[in-house]
């Protein structure tokens, strides 16, 4: 007979979510101890010796002290220390020797970063943040059986991209070091395996995840949406169906991140039991877990202050560019976010902005990256990379570009996504076709998380270049009432979303 252990673990679980109704008056004064508990564990490693962290931590003032002592940073800025605390030395950034790296793209010195995953930040951040989620839905949703059967929890895998000796360290997704590093006793209420859930070739992954989940009584459901729509049809077509709750008719939760949800809400919704389907969204990244929807009615997420995070905040308008923190915070405002973590990232730009939706307990939303991108699926595709493909493609095909922008273009009816690129020409290429397939190769090669969703063509189709006709982007730029910026006009060169996308298309079309 099939154990319910849901009524035995929920007390517990909701007392942990319970906590959270504190935060309504004392956020500020977590943050500031956070900030004290972080200094001090990190005073005698060469980053808190550089800075006198022991100093700063017995002030009077310690914000104050550690804002006028302590810059503001980059990844580029602590590239080198990483890399030795890669290759094995101790108390760099932070206390102890760290074995796990979460690597991603997203900077302009190299193809990938490798943000450090230390025991620390695993076990009193990303893991109790994993947690945290898990009891706000349990409070949320008294009648929740999640724990009658198993959690299908999809995850990426190690791709030691450095050559480091095998068995040392762990370079990947941080999912993948997540999946690894987690409690054995997890493992009976989840699946896939291990082993399969770390196969780096989704090629062969794809097809064992379909086995491993086709027969299994699947409650809940935790990972990228883009993905897990994937692996969601390739089981409906293995099973012969069209909603996924025919397979799994217990399916109760989607705990989802890393990308925005909004384009896929619609298909999710279609695709399983409305009078029993829950979606609560996380905001858990590399350098951190930051925020858990905390209301089904609210799509704005609660910031997780007790987690060995601490948070500044700039504003991305105006003038005055100093960082405040959380007891100085405005709502309605739109902040770049920065951190200090005991990953070892202090005064961190994380390249996220967020929009303060409510300040006790504060509340946020993703509002988007501080350079423009396209994550629609998890690819992180920056300007940076954007420039040098579109470069390369341009001198291999003897073609000269006047203007350019590019859209996802997302999935529906069954197709995967790709993206868009339109381009006006000043010399055109003999064939488009044959310069998208080239921009594809230099892009794979330029990101790595991009070359991880192309592989195999699983997650995201080769991209689409159409043709501009001349003088399109001045009649738009135009039109926004950018021609009073002169120079300094510029057309957004990667978009998120397809706003401006169908706005110069329907420009194409009258």
């Amino acid at each position: 007979m099939k154990i319910d252990f849901t009524p035995i673990v929920r007390p517990g679980f909701v007392k942990l979510a319970e906590r959270t109704d504190s935060w309504r008056s004392d956020s500020d004064s977590l943050q500031a101890g956070v900030l004290r508990r972080l200094l001090e564990r990190a005073a005698h490693t060469e980053y808190g010796k550089t800075y006198d962290f022991s100093s700063i931590k017995s002030s009077g003032n310690v914000y104050g002290a550690y804002a006028s002592c302590v810059p503001l940073i980059s990844y580029e800025d602590v590239r080198p220390l990483v890399m030795r605390m890669i290759r094995g030395e101790k108390d760099v950034l932070w206390r102890g020797v760290c074995r796990d790296f979460a690597q991603s793209s997203g900077t302009s010195g190299g193809k990938s970063k490798y943000i450090p995953v230390t025991r620390d930040s695993l076990n009193e951040n990303h893991y109790r943040g994993g947690a945290d989620t898990v009891a706000h839905y349990l409070r949320l949703v008294p009648g929740s059986r999640m724990f009658a059967g198993k959690g299908f929890i999809l995850g990426g895998s190690f791709s030691n991209t450095l050559g480091i000796g095998p068995g040392k360290v762990h370079i990947g997704d941080l999912s993948a070091t997540l999946i690894n590093r987690i409690n054995p006793f997890a493992n009976f209420v989840r699946i896939p395996d291990k082993k399969t859930a770390l196969m780096p070739d989704w090629e062969t992954k794809l097809p064992a995840l379909v086995r491993s989940a086709c027969n299994r009584d699947v409650t809940n459901i935790s990972g990228v949406p883009s993905w897990f729509l994937t692996v969601i049809r390739r089981i409906m077509e293995a099973k012969g169906v069209d909603n996924i709750s025919e397979v799994w008719p217990n399916l109760e939760v989607f705990f989802h991140g890393g990308i925005s949800f909004e384009p896929y809400r619609d298909e999710y919704r279609r695709i399983t039991d409305p009078a029993k389907m829950h979606f609560l969204e996380t905001y858990n990244a590399s350098e951190g877990f930051f925020a858990v929807q905390n209301d089904f009615s609210d799509g704005s997420m609660l910031l997780i202050v007790d987690r060995d995070i601490f948070y500044e905040f700039i504003p991305v308008e105006g003038d005055d560019k100093r960082p405040r923190p959380i007891w100085e915070v405005e709502k309605g405002v739109v902040y770049e976010m920065i951190i200090s973590a005991s990953n070892g990232l202090w005064r961190y730009h994380l390249g996220d902005t967020v929009r303060v939706t409510q300040t006790s307990p504060m509340k946020i939303r993703i509002a988007g990256r501080t350079k423009s991108f396209i994550n629609a699926f998890g690819e992180e595709l920056i300007e940076d990379n954007a420039e040098r493909g579109m470069a390369a493609a341009c001198d291999r095909c003897g073609a000269s570009i006047l203007n350019y922008t590019a859209a996802p273009v997302f999935a529906s009816d069954g197709k995967k996504g790709r993206h868009q690129w339109l381009i006006e020409w000043e010399k055109a290429p003999e064939d488009n076709n044959k310069f998208a397939m080239i921009l594809d190769e230099e892009l794979r090669k330029l990101n790595s998380d991009y070359d991880a969703k192309r592989s195999h063509t699983i997650f995201l189709d080769p991209p689409e270049v159409l043709t501009a006709p001349s003088g399109l982007f001045d009649k738009w730029l135009k039109s926004a009432g950018s021609h009073k910026l002169g120079g300094q006009r510029k057309v957004p060169r990667l978009s998120n979303n397809r706003d401006l996308m169908e706005r110069l298309l329907e420009l194409i079309s009258r």
